[in-house]
């Protein structure tokens, strides 16, 4: 049996002064190393991130000693985050310089019987960024040069490693390095499975068959040996031949998979066996395309899966962590899962982050969601030397081998934002054409390097992008392909701007909120709890944020009543912003196929555009996103005189739609406006029902209910819509009362209101999931609600809090 040891424990972890040395097990970083180790406060905590930069600007070894019985060995290093000598037994035998790749070095030469050393030498990355930005011919510009406080440290462009790591505007500027993967010793073999291909050819619809093809690549000289090949309990053996041993599969009535919604999610088993070496994949059957085709409107921009457009309703993914040593894998399985109870189908894997470990695509794969995977550029411009697109093409070349074959990977990107970044800088707007050309040569090895690697990927050049070689404005443009959306957010204009586009695909469209009051706690002490507090301003990475949130909530609500209210009120208001674009949107169907939210998740605790808390609660964004993502919904849209009552259904099967359409006032009296049934195809959203302006009296609102299906199958829903901003209504106070039983550790949650409650919502002192959240009540209408903690056995608090009572104060 070929040896292999694992090198997780027994490293030391120490810096160039001999100030700190501390015991680390991989993975680790730097940063929650040390404050691990009790060495350094709280990174979250307060302002402290500013005292603890200096961590990036030395310089650290971790090393440890190992044994060995033979020295025919390889080194093999998974995820050196930074710029790393590898030094065995004081001679060196890598210099790391790319997060994204791993690194096979064979040390025979150096190896010793007996007992061995080992140094990862990290250089300071912030050091080693700034020398390559000073060798390089010209400036290359990065965010740091726009000077907005987005970026607080410099030249991250430089290196092959996190963008995000450097600051950005919802990430702490840490500049964290260690290794976020494994490091091992191997016995050098005469031949290994060095990775494996996986195609597959789907038959015309009438048969619907597939062929699968499993390629075996193998590293070293197998010449003739036998390859066993198992896929869906089928054995085939394959000889080595150029080094390459394959096989084809073919299924007659295959199980598709299909995203979240669609249908189920079935994985076949694949096996790969050569000697006592064996790889196991498991694998969806689906054919994914990007239909872009011109149309009377400029460019489509959709998915399809399995033959049937499937309109891409989901998130924007972030790191789990700003500090990778953090990351938990049960934590991200747990808000993946939160995106797909919400009725999410696609998750979009930003481009200044990394390519995320196989185990996250194998629940996605497992959830059915859709993957849109940018490769690891974002808004900055980029060498394009030789050694760096070479670095690159490995990076490029090694995650598509890894990542090609999941179910849920349905299109690569080339980058975030590098088109606009083109814009953004002095140097780039003055010396264009120079820019641009470095531009495409990295865009095309990214693209020329993923076909080589996978002839049948779903390649879009970047994003936002109007389309394949054209270098547009994809922020402003709706006519075709992706779309960037932030004229609300960033440029300070009403909700109702949502509606002045109509884009075909919007990867990017997002509105900020506080984290919750349990989360807040979790940083700051009650004399911070202020928004212009210095903590409360650290915690808020977008220049003019807090202003920003404080006049939109100036603009529709009455202002709140104190602090605490003011957070809750901040995430009323960012669910109502994503809630209008998500249903105008969505009622576009055909035009716009694809709205993906910015974004699911938070790396540590800060004011963002996140649905999750930190931890990853939901915020109530996130709970009206399960309702305004719902398969089938009815939305309104104002426009002409008239409000327009539509209907969507994303299922993938007609269904018959009863809606229910009512004038609600203040008190909760309500008035029967309309009734309708239609059968409702999923290719379009269809017009229901449409009401002049002046239906409604000046103190009432919509409130609609529908129903679909029958029997077991039944579903229904409901929604409310105000024509006007919140502050103009005389809010009546809703009077709620509540009654909570525990049961076998969830809480059972029952209230009832005297008039119309609005956007109620419990919190709760401790982590766990709400069932309904940021809804509205009706007199007499008892509604029930659970709260089950995250950790067993803990006793929650819980505050009750709603609209009148945030902005009118509960005894008013």
């Amino acid at each position: 049996m070929a040896m292999s040891l694992i090198l997780k424990d027994n490293w030391i972890f120490s810096d160039d002064s001999g100030a700190y040395s501390v015991p680390v097990t991989l993975p680790f970083d730097s940063v929650s190393s040390l404050r691990n180790a009790g060495d350094i406060v709280e990174p979250y905590w307060g302002r402290n991130e500013y005292d603890l930069r200096w961590i990036s600007e030395r310089d650290w070894v971790a090393k440890r000693s190992f044994d060995l019985e033979e020295t025919d060995v390889e080194l093999v290093l998974e995820g050196l985050d930074g710029i790393v000598d590898v030094v065995v037994n004081g001679v060196t035998v890598l210099e790391a310089d790319n997060t994204f790749r791993t690194w096979r070095v064979d040390v025979s030469e150096v190896a010793k019987t007996g007992a061995n050393e080992i140094e990862l030498r990290f250089r300071s990355i912030v050091e080693e960024a700034a020398k390559r930005q000073a060798a390089s011919q010209f400036h290359i510009p990065g965010l740091s040069d726009r000077n907005n406080g987005q970026t607080d440290i410099a030249n991250g462009n430089m290196v092959r490693k996190p963008q995000c790591d450097f600051g950005w505007d919802w990430n702490i500027a840490l500049a964290p390095f260690g290794v976020t993967g494994h490091v091992s010793i191997e016995s050098k073999k005469k031949a290994r499975i060095d990775y494996i291909h996986v195609s597959q050819e789907h038959h015309d619809i009438e048969t619907d068959s597939v062929t699968v093809e499993v390629t075996a690549h193998i590293a070293g000289d197998a010449e003739g040996d036998t390859v066993e090949l198992v896929f869906g309990g089928r054995t085939r053996e394959a000889q080595v031949v150029g080094r390459i041993a394959k096989a084809k599969f073919f299924v007659e009535v295959p199980e598709f998979w299909w995203p979240a919604g669609q249908g189920m999610q079935p994985l076949y088993d694949l096996e790969v066996r050569m000697g006592d070496e064996v790889e196991e994949r498991r694998i969806g059957l689906r054919h994914i395309e990007l239909v872009v085709q011109d149309d009377d409107a400029g460019t489509s921009f959709k998915f399809k899966v399995n033959g049937r457009e499937v309109f891409a309703k989901g998130v924007n993914w972030i790191p789990a962590d700003a500090l990778s040593g953090r990351i938990d894998r049960e934590a991200v399985r747990d808000q993946l899962q939160s995106a797909v109870d919400a009725n999410m189908n696609m998750i979009r894997v930003w481009g200044g982050g990394r390519y995320e470990p196989t185990w996250f695509y194998d629940m996605c794969d497992e959830m059915g969601l859709m993957v849109w995977q940018d490769f690891m550029f974002s808004c900055n411009l980029y060498p394009a030397d030789e050694a760096f697109l070479s670095n690159v093409e490995a990076e490029v070349r090694e995650n598509v081998r890894r990542m090609h074959h999941h179910a849920c990977l349905a299109v690569w990107c080339g980058d975030n934002e590098l088109l606009g970044a083109l814009t953004w800088f002095k140097e780039s707007v003055e010396n264009r054409d120079r820019y641009l050309v470095m531009y495409d040569r990295l865009n095309r090895t990214l693209e020329k390097t993923l076909f080589e690697e996978d002839a049948n990927a779903v390649w879009w050049p970047s994003s936002p992008s109007p389309g394949y070689f054209n270098y547009g404005d994809g922020w402003h443009d709706d006519s075709s392909g992706d779309m960037h959306f932030w004229s609300v957010w960033h440029e300070n204009k009403d909700f109702e701007h949502y509606r002045d586009i109509k884009p075909r695909f919007c990867s990017e469209f997002g509105f900020q909120s506080y984290p919750s009051n349990r989360i807040i706690e979790t940083f700051c002490g009650p004399e911070d709890r202020n928004i212009a507090a210095p903590v409360l301003e650290s915690h808020q990475k977008n220049q003019g944020g807090n202003e920003r949130i404080a006049a939109t909530m100036f603009r529709y609500f009455r202002f709140p009543v104190d602090f605490e209210n003011f957070v809750y009120l901040s995430q009323v208001q960012q669910g109502l912003a994503i809630k209008t674009a998500v249903t105008y949107w969505r009622s576009l169907k055909p035009h716009c196929m694809g709205a993906l939210i910015w974004q699911l998740n938070d790396t540590w605790p800060v004011c963002s555009w996140s649905s999750l808390d930190y931890g990853g609660d939901w915020k109530l964004l996130h709970h009206m996103a399960q309702k305004f993502y719902a398969p089938v919904t009815v939305v309104v849209n104002p426009e002409g005189g008239q409000d327009h009552f539509k209907v969507v259904n994303d299922t993938g099967e007609t269904v018959d739609v009863t809606v229910q359409i009512a004038a609600v006032n203040m008190r909760g009296e309500a008035r029967p406006l309309a009734d309708a049934t239609l059968s409702a195809w999923p290719s379009k959203a269809l017009d229901l029902v449409s009401l002049d302006h002046g239906t409604l009296n000046d103190d009432e609102i919509y409130v609609f209910t529908w129903q679909t299906g029958e029997g077991e199958e039944a579903t229904s829903g409901g929604d409310f819509y105000a024509p006007k901003a919140w502050k103009s209504f005389d809010l009546v106070n809703p009077e709620i009362t509540h009654d909570i039983v525990e049961v076998d550790g969830v809480y059972e949650i029952t209230l009832s209101a005297q008039a119309l409650g609005l956007f109620v919502s419990v919190e709760a002192t401790t982590s766990g999931r709400f069932s309904n959240n940021a809804f509205t009540m009706l007199p007499n209408q008892d509604v029930k609600i659970t709260f089950t903690p995250k950790h067993a056995g803990e006793t929650p608090e819980f505050t009750l809090r709603d609209l009148y009572c945030a902005t009118y104060g509960a005894d008013t």
